[in-house]
C-alpha cells in the first residue's frame, strides 16, 4: 500500500507540475509557436489530460484507502470506479482531439494518424476492462450483503 501511495503522489506531483508549465508559457505569452504546429491546441489538450489523470489518481487513492479499511466491498466504492471509468474515457476523447489537430500535418502518411486512432480505441479498452472489474464489485458487493443477511439469519436461529 505504501508503495502504491508513493507512486500516486509522484504521478501526482508530475502531472500538477506539467500542468503549472503549460499554463505559464500560455499565460505569459513564451509560447515559441512559429505555425508549423498547432502547439497552443495541443497545450491545453494536454493541461486537460493531466486533469484527467489526476481524477484518476484521486480515485485509486480513495479505494486504496478503502481497502486498508476493509471497507472496499460497499456501494461507496463505486462512485470511484465510476470515477476512473470516466477520466479514461474523458482521456481517450483528449487522444481523438489530439489525432484530430495532428491530422492535417499527416496528410502525406496518414498512417500516423490511423496508428493514434487505433491507440485511441486501445485507451476505450481500458475503459471497458475497467468496466468490467466494476461488474465482479458488484458482483462481489452483492455477495458480501447476502453472507451477511445469511450469517443474521443464522445468528437468529442460534
Amino acid at each position: 500500500m505504501r508503495a502504491l501511495r508513493a507512486v500516486l503522489v509522484v504521478v501526482l506531483a508530475g502531472t500538477v507540475f506539467v500542468q503549472a508549465s503549460m499554463v505559464w508559457v500560455l499565460v505569459s505569452g513564451s509560447d515559441p509557436e512559429d505555425g508549423s504546429l498547432p502547439l497552443t491546441a495541443f497545450r491545453l489538450i494536454t493541461i486537460l489530460g493531466m486533469a484527467t489523470a489526476q481524477v484518476a489518481l484521486g480515485c485509486v487513492w480513495r479505494l486504496v484507502a478503502m481497502v486498508r479499511r476493509g471497507t472496499v466491498f460497499s456501494h461507496a466504492a463505486f462512485r470511484y470506479v465510476d470515477g476512473v471509468i470516466g477520466a479514461i474515457v474523458a482521456a481517450a476523447l483528449l487522444w481523438f482531439a489530439v489525432t484530430a489537430v495532428n491530422a492535417p500535418g499527416q496528410r502525406d502518411d496518414p498512417g500516423v494518424t490511423l496508428i493514434m486512432a487505433g491507440i485511441g480505441v486501445a485507451i476505450l479498452g481500458v475503459a471497458l476492462i475497467v468496466l468490467v472489474l466494476r461488474m465482479l464489485l458488484a458482483q462481489a458487493v452483492a455477495r458480501d450483503v447476502e453472507a451477511a443477511q445469511m450469517q443474521a439469519e443464522l445468528d437468529e436461529v442460534i
